[in-house]
């Protein structure tokens, strides 16, 4: 009886250490955040220092609190925002498809938003332009992100259908995946064909993948978009742990596979498409984050979640602050550097992966 007890004793003391220290994991990258958006807010042609920031908080109307207001912070928190929203995305899908390649970007979901927005934005008269600074602006943003979202419906619901008829298995999906990605792109470059020249330079620009273009009120849609999805995904994160462990285990346990697999595929879709629409594609952030998590903390969704959405608006926070001062004064898409950099740790990833196995 007191061995029994003693091994009890020491199994809750050994799941006392694993839960603590995949919080501390996730409350470290929360702390990480604050240091690289300070030093964010003073990487630019116009260094900010302490006091400036004071002045500008007291004086929103200054030089000051224009660099910080209009500029600096909206960047800022677009960074923060994306990242938060593709780093859960992709670890929903790979968890739904049982698939580790699967994100919303290999899956062709991402172009098929790209699709869709750039649709709108030929088709809806004003639904979008280029100012003279470079900045894309939507005067219909409702319209192109609904439009945007349909597209990316379209890629999943085309997936998921021949998943279903044909009984594809994971590696036909993801090149089921790839030809949906082509075909998109196949179509965006049409569009951009018969496109006019302010319409032509929005979409390029736009497919650059760029977090200095959403103002406040753009970020504030996609926040609303993105808070509800990220909770539901939270809400989910014990019947996403038993489909981990195969269908069949995860409807013995009372969860409705089908119609979380669906819901779930569509809510990740929802938030890519989002993104999407107000700051182009940003590549590899959906597929790094979720596996970076898996080796450092596990698969237990209840902390890879959240871990994935504060990786993700970290990785994509100094990614755009390293675009930003690469080859100051230019900026650089920040879509541009995560592929860059995305590629060769995917493949160390998937080396450490093998490994393990």
């Amino acid at each position: 009886m007191m061995q029994e007890t003693a091994r009890q004793a020491s199994v809750a003391a050994a799941y006392r250490r694993h839960t603590s220290t995949r919080a501390a994991f996730a409350a470290l990258l929360l702390f990480l955040l604050v240091p690289a958006s300070l030093y964010a807010l003073n990487v630019g042609s116009y260094a900010l220092s302490l006091g400036d920031l004071a002045q500008a908080l007291a004086e929103p109307a200054s030089r000051v609190g224009l660099v910080l207001w209009r500029i600096r912070l909206p960047r800022i928190v677009a960074s923060l925002l994306v990242g938060a929203m593709l780093g859960p995305a992709g670890a929903v899908m790979q968890c739904l498809l049982r698939n580790p390649l699967a994100s919303p970007f290999t899956m062709g979901i991402s172009h098929g938003a790209m699709f869709g927005a750039a649709l709108g934005i030929a088709l809806i008269v004003g639904a979008g332009g280029a100012e003279s600074s470079g900045r894309i602006f939507v005067h219909n943003p409702y319209a192109v992100v609904l439009l945007a979202f349909s597209g990316s419906l379209v890629g999943v619901l085309a997936i998921l259908a021949l998943a279903r008829a044909r009984g594809l298995g994971p590696a036909a999906i993801i090149l089921a995946g790839v030809a949906m990605s082509s075909l998109f792109t196949a179509g965006t470059t049409l569009i951009q064909y018969f496109a006019e020249d302010q319409e032509l330079a929005s979409m390029v620009y736009w497919t650059f993948g760029d977090l200095g273009r959403p103002i406040w009120r753009e970020l504030g849609l996609m926040g609303a978009v993105a808070i509800p999805c990220l909770a539901y995904f939270c809400f989910k994160r014990w019947d996403y742990n038993a489909i981990t462990s195969g269908d069949e285990t995860a409807k013995s346990l009372g969860v409705r596979v089908e119609r979380d697999r669906l819901l779930g595929m569509l809510l990740a879709s929802l938030v890519t498409a989002v993104a999407v629409a107000f700051v182009g594609i940003i590549g590899f952030v959906d597929l790094i984050c979720p596996h970076a998590v898996r080796l450092l903390v596990g698969g237990d969704h209840r902390y890879l979640l959240p871990s994935s959405a504060l990786l993700g608006a970290l990785l994509l926070l100094v990614a755009d602050t390293a675009a930003r001062s690469a080859i100051a004064p230019a900026i650089l898409p920040v879509g541009v550097l995560t592929s860059f950099l995305g590629a060769p740790m995917f493949i160390y990833l998937l080396v450490q992966m093998q490994s393990r196995a």
